[in-house]
């Protein structure tokens, strides 16, 4: 079975971030912020985080062009705001999907983002919901150095919306799905002026 992470940096230092990531093995990093830059944490832009990565042996991909938040297909936008269901049938997405299942063959990856709760994050909503497989498990480091897996942070999806219990009508997989949806949509990025051109987005940092 192949194991896939993911890890949001806000938290960490670059060493506590480099700790987390030592402690599981993980041999090659995968940002997949739209922008990989920050200016509440300059020492995870990219040049500054791969140089470090460097040092430590550790490869890093940048894929936030193929499966970031903030796609550049008008198509996947509604009145302004990201689709997600819509990002998942995008053609660079699936791409993306495929590098990432590619590379775990050869590598123990973790997919990089800023939040530090992966449920309020793109590359669980959007990332791992799409790349969910029997021969996949997922799991998520979170900020207080413990892991999460995949089907402890659906739980939790359920209990946000309140839909953790049985339900006569629905399977507890509709209830998952619901779940996401409703969480895709709060978090999915949005043009503030929605007239906007989408590529003028893209030199947004985060």
């Amino acid at each position: 079975m192949n194991k896939l992470f993911t890890i949001g940096y806000s938290p960490h230092s670059l060493d506590s971030f480099f700790h987390v990531l030592s402690r599981h093995e993980i041999t090659a990093l995968v940002d997949v912020r739209s922008s990989p830059y920050s200016k509440y944490k300059p020492e995870f832009n990219q040049e500054s985080l791969t140089r470090f990565l460097t040092i430590k042996k550790i490869a890093y991909v940048f894929l936030g062009d193929y499966c970031g938040a903030r796609i550049d297909d008008p198509s996947c936008y509604v009145n302004g705001k990201v689709d997600y269901r819509l990002v998942a049938k995008n053609q660079k997405f699936q791409e993306g999907l495929i590098r990432i299942k590619k590379g775990m063959e050869n590598y123990k990856i973790a997919l990089m983002c800023a939040e530090k709760d992966p449920i309020t994050c793109h590359r669980t909503i959007l990332i791992c919901r799409n790349l969910l497989q029997p021969e996949i498990k997922i799991k998520h480091l979170l900020s207080d150095g413990s892991v999460e897996t995949h089907e402890e942070s659906e739980k939790r999806l359920l209990k946000l919306f309140k839909l953790n219990d049985p339900d006569l009508f629905r399977s507890e997989q509709q209830r998952i799905d619901d779940a996401y949806s409703l969480q895709g949509e709060k978090i999915a990025y949005e043009i503030s002026d929605p007239k906007a051109d989408i590529e003028d987005t893209k030199c947004l940092k985060i």
